[in-house]
């Protein structure tokens, strides 16, 4: 399997023509081996790491697995081949939010929700259907109907095949809770990158979800956020990196990869005010149950 074949600039938060694209250098390892339950390796951002050179890298930190999600029908694609083929990878399938309108208007949503269910089934290292959801920053309400008809249709793939969930949520907290509650949800489900408060962390925690933080959760103007990981059970605790997205804190702006998870880790860890290795164990385990014993 050769390095990533799609290539996208990593702009989700740092935008201009300046910025220090240097790749940051490898943290202290962690003292147990954790999983980044969401990744894009597909997603490149010029010369940066390799599929090999990006496992590698992360193994070396104490981040052994990871779970790969393919969010339009390239990477749902890619993400099936890349987990059949790399013995520290699995995969989620799934059509993101923002891409549902774009194959709604096009005539096609039906066609790639086809393509996604049978992507899905494809392999028994498809451990999740995702990620789906909802998104009212980046659509509008032009695109809100076919948010929802694709995030419903994906939940329902999701309990028929008996996957994991894994939800986009993007300024759209209450929608996403009230289709939860009208569909259903799965046996597990994860609220991916979560980005609420204490009080939004409970009602999803009430209805079982997995809360699963990022690199978000070292950002200054995160206080919330962290209120949010202070209160969550050490057992729907999950983290991950959205690589190469949202990279921790002092590295934030440059692409993000899974050997930086370590830097995640160590902030939880003083958040909740227990040792390392403690939660590093808890993640472990909670990150095999959440997506169905994951190797």
């Amino acid at each position: 399997m050769s390095g990533p074949t799609r290539s996208r600039a990593a702009t989700e938060e740092v935008s201009g023509a300046k910025r220090d694209r240097a790749r940051p250098p490898a943290p202290e390892p962690l003292p147990h081996p954790v999983v980044d339950n969401h990744c894009h390796l597909d997603i490149a951002d010029g010369d940066w790491l390799d599929t090999e050179s990006a496992i590698a890298a992360a193994a070396e930190v104490g981040v052994a697995r990871i779970v790969q999600i393919g969010c339009d029908l390239p990477g749902a694609r890619w993400a099936v081949e890349a987990a059949a083929s790399h013995d520290a990878l699995v995969a989620g399938v799934a059509l993101h939010p923002n891409e549902a309108p774009r194959l709604a208007a096009a005539g096609r949503l039906e066609e790639a929700l086809a393509e996604i269910e049978e992507l899905a089934g494809a392999h028994p290292k498809v451990r999740a259907v995702g990620e789906t959801g909802l998104d009212h920053f980046r659509t509008g309400e032009e695109g809100r109907a076919a948010q929802v008809e694709s995030f419903r249709r994906h939940i329902d793939l999701a309990k028929r095949l008996d996957k994991t969930l894994v939800i986009h949520d993007r300024d759209a907290h209450d929608e996403v809770l009230r289709i939860i509650d009208e569909e259903g949800a799965p046996q597990r489900w994860v609220m991916h990158c979560f980005s609420g408060d204490a009080e939004f962390a409970r009602r999803c925690l009430d209805r079982g979800a997995y809360l699963s933080f990022a690199g978000t959760v070292t950002f200054k103007n995160a206080d919330g956020l962290r209120e949010a990981l202070a209160i969550a059970p050490t057992d729907r605790i999950l983290v991950e990196t959205d690589a190469p997205y949202l990279t921790p804190t002092p590295f934030r702006g440059r692409p993000n990869a899974s050997y930086l998870v370590p830097l995640t880790v160590r902030a939880m860890a003083e958040v909740r005010g227990v040792e390392v290795e403690e939660l590093c164990r808890a993640i472990d385990s909670s990150t095999s149950v959440a997506f169905g014993g994951i190797w």
